[in-house]
């Protein structure tokens, strides 16, 4: 049993992680971050829940850069080969939820 009070964690760097599950190869982790991540494609699905701050997470369709403005309780969900890269304004609190080993 863990309780995890989401807007209490900070990490070390940007992009640090709490491990919270791991699950039949799908893990949750809470990240902190100030800073943008980087493009990428995951190697499956992911969930992606802003749980404090704001996030604007830009994502492609079709080749076309798009923006999605991300509130806490907002819920970004990636499909098989969506690239996106999220960009926090200010510090960040985000549930990620997807494939073990992912980028």
């Amino acid at each position: 049993m863990k309780i995890i009070r989401s807007r209490e964690f900070t990490a070390e760097r940007a992009w640090g992680a709490l491990d919270i599950a791991s699950m039949n190869g799908v893990t949750t982790r809470l990240h902190w971050t100030d800073q943008p991540y980087k493009w990428h494609v995951n190697d499956g699905e992911e969930v992606f829940a802003v749980l404090d701050g704001s996030v604007d997470m830009h994502y492609r369709e079709q080749g076309v850069e798009k923006i999605a403005a991300l509130s806490a309780g907002d819920v970004f969900f990636a499909g098989i080969g969506c690239e996106h890269v999220a960009h926090p304004r200010g510090a960040a609190r985000i549930l990620v939820v997807e494939k073990e080993g992912s980028v």
